[in-house]
C-alpha cells in the first residue's frame, strides 16, 4: 500500500515517557496511558507493536503512522510523534478519556442513545469520515470501539491500520443500458460465503466503478462488514457508509441488523437478509435504510460522498461548520473519572521497550464490556 504522504515525524523519548496502565489489547498491539517528564497534565495514547508478533505487524504500524503524521482534523487524532527500538514501533495520539462509542452506549438507558445523541455522534463521524475520503483514504474499520470521545465531549476515531489509500472514482451517470446490465448480472451472480477468518486473496487489484482503484481486500468487522466485501467484487469508499449505516442503527436499537449465531450466518444475513425496523418511520430510519442499501452503486453517498448524505433529511438545521464549537455535546467525561493518575500510582521505573516481561498493569475501566477483537477480519493483501 502506498504511504499518503512523505512527513516528518517528531521522535519520542523513551526515557521521558512514564506508562500508568494498560488501554487496551489486540492483534496489533497494546495501547497505553502513559505521561511525559512525569508531568500528569500531558498523558497521551502510545500504541506499541512488536514487530515479530504478526506477520503483517510491522508493515500496518507503519502505515498507520503515515495515515496518523498527514490528518489535521478536530475529529480525527493528532500525531504526536513515535519511537522505533530493534524489537518495537509506537506512536502517541491524545488520549481520550471518555472511552469508546461502545462503553457510552452501554451506560445509556435500555442501552440505546437519544435520538439527539444520535444526531450528533453520526454528524462528527460523518465529517471525519468526509475528510478522509477527501485525502483519498478509506477508514474500513469503523464500529463504536473505533469511536473514541474526547475530554470536549467530541468524537476522535482510532485505529487505521485496516484503512487504504485509493483513488478516486469519475462519476458518471449511468443509463438505462446499464442498470439493465448491472441488474442482470446482480441476479446471476452465486455469492460464496468466507468460512474462515483469514484467507490469503489473490493479488488482484482492478479498477472501481467509473475508473476509481478498489481494493479486493476482505478487511473489516464481521458485523460491519458491506456486502461487497463479502462478494470479492472489489469495494470503495461506500464501505463507510455502509459501516455507518450498521452503526446508526446499532446506537438505535443496541443492536446491530445483520448479527447471526456464527460468523458465516452473519456475512449470509448481510448478503441476504432483509433490514427490520421497528415502529414508525423516522427521518432516521430512512437514512440507515440507504446507507444499508446493499447494491454499493445505489447507495446513499456514492455518486455524492458525504456531501450527498449531509443533504438527507435527518440532518436537516445542522451548520456542519459550527460543530466544533458545540459546547454541551450529549456526553462530556468527569475530570474525577478520566484516568489521570497521580505521579508514581503505577509502574514506577518501569521499562517500555522492555514492557512484554515487566508490565504488569491493570486493565482500563473505560474499555468497552465485549472484545470484538476475535470478529475481526482482515487478510494480508492490502
Amino acid at each position: 500500500m502506498d504511504s499518503p504522504t512523505s512527513p516528518s515525524t517528531q521522535d519520542l523519548n523513551l526515557n521521558n515517557l512514564k506508562p500508568l496502565k494498560i488501554l487496551g489489547k489486540g492483534a496489533m498491539g497494546t495501547v497505553f496511558l502513559i505521561q511525559q517528564n512525569n508531568n500528569v497534565n500531558t498523558t497521551m495514547a502510545l500504541k506499541v507493536v512488536d514487530k515479530s508478533s504478526t506477520h503483517q505487524a510491522e508493515r500496518r504500524a507503519r502505515w498507520e503512522i503515515d495515515v496518523l503524521s498527514t490528518l489535521s482534523h478536530p475529529f480525527l487524532p493528532s500525531f504526536l510523534g513515535n519511537f522505533e527500538t530493534a524489537q518495537l514501533i509506537g506512536w502517541a495520539v491524545p488520549y481520550c478519556p471518555g472511552g469508546d462509542l461502545n462503553a457510552l452506549r452501554y451506560q445509556q438507558t435500555d442501552r440505546v442513545f437519544s435520538i439527539t445523541a444520535i444526531h450528533f455522534y453520526i454528524a462528527e463521524i460523518l465529517c471525519a469520515l468526509q475528510h478522509l475520503h477527501t485525502m483519498g483514504i478509506a477508514y474500513r474499520d469503523l464500529k463504536p470501539e473505533n469511536v473514541l470521545i474526547q475530554q470536549s465531549g467530541h468524537v476522535t476515531l482510532t485505529d487505521f491500520d485496516l484503512s487504504r489509500k485509493l483513488s478516486h472514482k469519475t462519476v458518471r451517470t449511468l443509463t438505462v443500458e446499464d442498470n439493465r446490465i448491472h441488474e442482470s448480472q446482480r441476479k446471476t451472480r452465486r455469492w460464496r460465503i468466507p468460512l474462515n477468518r483469514r484467507i490469503s486473496p489473490v493479488s488482484r487489484r482492478g479498477l472501481s466503478f467509473s475508473d476509481g482503484e478498489k481494493s479486493n481486500s476482505f478487511v473489516g468487522t464481521a458485523e460491519y462488514v458491506a456486502p461487497e466485501v463479502i462478494r470479492g467484487e472489489g469495494h470503495e469508499f461506500a464501505v463507510d457508509f455502509w459501516a455507518l449505516g450498521i452503526l446508526s442503527y446499532e446506537m438505535l436499537y443496541g443492536k446491530t441488523p445483520f448479527k447471526g449465531k456464527n460468523k458465516k450466518e452473519t456475512f449470509s444475513n448481510v448478503l441476504f437478509k432483509k433490514l427490520e425496523f421497528f415502529g414508525r418511520k423516522t427521518a432516521l430510519t430512512d437514512l440507515i435504510e440507504r446507507l444499508l442499501e446493499k447494491d454499493p452503486l445505489k447507495r446513499l453517498g456514492y455518486v455524492g460522498g458525504a456531501e450527498e448524505i449531509k443533504e438527507h433529511e435527518f440532518f436537516r438545521g445542522v451548520k456542519w461548520e459550527m460543530l466544533t464549537e458545540v459546547e454541551r455535546p450529549p456526553f462530556i467525561p468527569s475530570r474525577g473519572d478520566d484516568g489521570y493518575l497521580k505521579a508514581g500510582e503505577f509502574g514506577d521505573g518501569l521499562d517500555i521497550s522492555d514492557y512484554f516481561e515487566k508490565l504488569k498493569l491493570p486493565s482500563s475501566p473505560l474499555r468497552s464490556p465485549s472484545s470484538e477483537f476475535e470478529n475481526s477480519v482482515s487478510f494480508d493483501e492490502f
